[in-house]
């Protein structure tokens, strides 16, 4: 088990050099055209494609990494290029996460790589879970999936919404109702191949901020989906409704949800993009304050401007450590008794909307405009407390664990 540790060793520090590199260079540059263009940068994800970022191999080698930290110091990087980019380039992650979580090896190794494609032919995958009546609430879902014994095919049909790559995507994950008696526990997972009739992208969102990422919804009606596409196969998810209506007659229905507890798992991720955003933002008005002079100085030596700048400073430091605490938790196999990683997820998101409304503060007038890029950082930051469960649901979880109740 690896100890917790804040020295990254030499292979850590080379990636995080090589992903700064590239944010720097490639990202973000072209986060501006991008945000004001509100549409998939393709480009950048080939590019990203090209030198290796984009790819299953990638993220598979930061995530295995044995102190916890490959994940979030990849996210804090890429989105310290541009929070809308970096956005599309991780995207398809979820959905590569949801297979890697509940398929079968054939499944991986079937979808998977469609879902990425190659950097001659680059491909996106979306992961549908929310809908319009149910985000916090998982357990209102309402897209159902029907069996077909006649033709062994699952039908699937509702309305999916916020999804990241929602009907660009090649491949589709969508989460849906196969037993609407157990709640949560009645839930399972669907490939949706490439062309499969049925499926749509309804509204697509214009967003306040992480303008570069698409999101949409995803229309379903009667989506047929061979039976080979119900991740993990219909034996195991005979066997585990089984075992959720046991536990529903003996009263066991307060059972902590297996969602929710996934959702605690990676958040620390989001909170480490949140990092990224605010420090990218921090250094912006560090760099500004230093050379904007005001009553014949530079406006960093008046203390009104300093102390906001070590608050900002304290306040993304702090965060990362939560972060990378959590990260090496939820990687070490250390249980999170204390809701750590909702704890990184809720002080992250909410330092990255703070710093970000400072460091607008700290350039005044040139802030409020578009020709500065904290601007957008401002409305990008707005995402991490609303995404991957708001504020108050992390304040909720937090809140429920350190009472000793469950979390539904």
């Amino acid at each position: 088990m690896a100890e917790f540790t804040l020295d990254l060793n030499d292979d850590q520090k080379q990636v995080r050099d090589w992903l700064h590199g590239f944010a720097a260079d490639v990202i973000r540059p072209a986060a501006s055209e991008w945000d004001e263009r509100e549409e998939t940068p393709w480009p950048v994800i080939q590019e990203a494609a090209k030198v290796g970022i984009y790819s299953l191999d990638f993220y598979a080698q930061q995530f295995f990494d044995p102190t916890g930290l490959g994940i979030p110091m990849a996210m804090e990087e890429l989105f310290w290029g541009d929070a809308g980019i970096a956005l599309s380039i991780v995207g398809t992650g979820l959905a590569a996460v949801g297979v890697l979580a509940n398929g079968t090896e054939e499944q991986i190794g079937t979808w998977i790589p469609q879902m990425y494609g190659d950097a001659n032919d680059v491909k996106v995958a979306a992961f549908c879970s929310s809908e319009p009546d149910a985000g916090s609430d998982v357990a209102a879902m309402r897209t159902r999936a029907v069996y077909d014994e006649a033709t062994d095919e699952w039908v699937l049909d509702g309305t999916k919404t916020w999804a990241t790559n929602g009907g660009i995507a090649n491949v589709h994950v969508v989460v849906a109702v196969v037993d609407a008696g157990l709640g949560s526990k009645g839930h399972a997972s669907f490939i949706v191949p490439p062309g499969t009739p049925g499926l749509s992208q309804g509204q697509k969102f214009k967003k306040h901020g992480i303008r570069a990422s698409h999101t949409a919804e995803v229309v379903l009606e009667g989506v047929r989906v061979p039976g080979h596409c119900l991740l993990g196969g219909k034996e195991k998810l005979d066997e585990r409704l089984a075992r959720a209506r046991e536990r529903v007659k003996s009263g066991g229905e307060r059972v902590k949800n297996a969602a929710m507890a996934t959702f605690e798992a990676s958040r620390p991720a989001v909170g480490a993009m949140a990092v990224g955003t605010a420090r990218a933002a921090y250094e912006v008005a560090l760099d500004y304050a230093k050379t904007r002079s005001q009553f014949g100085r530079p406006i960093i030596d008046n203390q009104g401007i300093a102390f906001q700048l070590a608050d900002m400073r304290t306040q993304i430091d702090a965060a990362r450590l939560l972060v990378w605490r959590a990260s090496w938790m939820a990687t070490t196999g250390k249980p999170f008794t204390s809701a750590e990683g909702s704890m990184s997820k809720l002080y992250a998101s909410e330092t990255a909307k703070k710093v970000t409304a400072q460091a607008i503060q700290i350039l005044g007038g040139n802030g409020f405009t578009r020709e500065y890029p904290v601007e957008r950082m401002h409305r990008d930051a707005a995402i991490y407390t609303i995404f991957e469960g708001t504020s108050e649901i992390q304040r909720l979880v937090i809140a429920r664990t350190l009472s000793g109740m469950p979390i539904r």
